[in-house]
């Protein structure tokens, strides 16, 4: 009897926790700090190794040139500026128009790969041989001769101004870039930011919600319909009531150029449509890639239930293969914000295109550099932050090691 209480004990007692260094969590934890202090040390020596041969040349690190007026103009701005104003403020044009170059291509880049990666997989045999020309066409291709084989074609074949192409929704097409209609909101501004970020956290509420809805009974409520639905009605509300004013600019020819609306440049079109086609290429080998790793049971099951192929595509496949998809396309990523440096090629005015411009004008090789090391690390480390946290949230839940 005392034998049997023993085993019993022995049985229903909870296994032990592991050592303090074998829980994974510590374990990275403690080679990630590691691996800081060891970064941070070279970083110092490195840092003690210029300073001392800059001295030994008569030259000692200085940032104070930020605040001289730079004395130089940019192409393209997305804030106020003139030449008068400091290297400061011209480098802050630079990261700007550096983050809208890659922000639209990221968008336009993996729209484009994941419907290229789902043609990869068709069982349409033309569908499937198009998609695969497409990504072996542009993958193999040098990403610099795209962006000027495209901008050579978009100045010498469009259309001078006078003469501009009339594209659908009001939009004009010339050789000096593409002039799209754009909203203009001159009452209500930080109105219609609120009501934006009021919306954005009603959704994720009414998301979260649903999730534990379907978790609990298996019934998954409509998400997108409402979501769209309340941010209709906080439209309709604020423009109806007068607290935000929304008038669509329409480009149109003025004399002999264009005024109105929102002006994309050729430099800017032709960088964003190549970088795009060329990573889309290698975002869709990555989309099949993950949808391939899905069993193919699953789809089989899917359709033995009388699901449609689009359905078992969104609700079955995709999920599944977007775990699969997230790691190798964080990198994509990173590879296409750094992509964004070869803009000085066709005369851009990205952050490296006006690093290089007041290099040559201060002299401040080390300082640039170094500013602009430190804002593509920043930014790398953000965008890789938001893919690792999306992966985690559709990783499914397991047990703690």
């Amino acid at each position: 009897m005392a034998a049997t209480t023993t085993a019993v004990e022995t049985i229903d007692r909870p296994p032990p926790k592991p050592a303090l260094l074998t829980r994974r969590r510590i374990r990275s934890a403690t080679w990630q700090t590691a691996l800081a202090l060891a970064i941070l040390a070279a970083g110092y020596v490195a840092h003690l190794n210029v300073t001392r041969n800059l001295a030994a040349s008569g030259v000692a690190i200085d940032f104070g040139f930020l605040a001289r007026e730079a004395g130089f103009d940019v192409s393209e701005q997305l804030i106020a500026y003139t030449p008068k104003d400091s290297y400061a403020r011209v480098l802050l044009v630079g990261l700007l128009n550096t983050l809208l170059l890659a922000a639209t291509t990221l968008g336009l880049a993996t729209a484009i790969g994941l419907a290229i990666g789902v043609a990869l997989t068709s069982r349409n045999w033309l569908v499937r041989m198009l998609s695969r020309t497409y990504v072996e066409v542009l993958r193999n291709l040098p990403k610099l001769l795209i962006v000027l084989a495209l901008y050579i074609a978009m100045v010498r074949g469009l259309p001078l101004v006078r003469a501009a192409w009339a594209l659908p929704g009001g939009a004009l097409l010339a050789n000096r870039g593409l002039y799209l209609p754009w909203p203009e909101i001159p009452v209500g501004g930080l109105v219609l930011v609120a009501l934006v970020a009021v919306w954005l956290v009603a959704t994720g509420v009414w998301a979260r919600a649903v999730r534990r809805h379907q978790d609990a009974t298996g019934i998954r409520r409509p998400l997108a319909l409402p979501s769209l639905a309340g941010l209709a009605g906080l439209m309709a509300l604020a423009l109806s009531t007068g607290l935000v004013e929304i008038h669509w600019s329409i480009p149109a020819l003025t004399g002999f150029n264009i005024t109105g609306g929102a002006h994309l440049t050729v430099q800017f079109t032709a960088l964003w449509i190549s970088l795009s086609v060329y990573h889309a290429s290698q975002i869709a080998e990555i989309v099949r890639g993950g949808i391939v790793s899905v069993d193919k049971g699953q789809r089989e099951a899917a359709a033995a239930l009388g699901l449609r192929p689009g359905r078992v595509l969104r609700l079955i496949v995709l999920p599944q293969a977007i775990r699969v998809i997230v790691p190798p396309l964080g990198n994509q990523y990173l590879n296409l914000i750094k992509n964004t440096s070869i803009a000085l090629a066709v005369g851009y005015s990205d952050l490296v295109g006006v690093m290089n411009t007041a290099v040559n004008q201060t002299f401040r090789p080390v300082e640039l550099m170094l500013v602009v090391m430190l804002v593509f690390l920043a930014i790398n480390l953000s965008t890789a932050a938001a893919l690792n946290w999306f992966a985690a949230a559709t990783r499914p839940a397991g047990r703690e090691a």
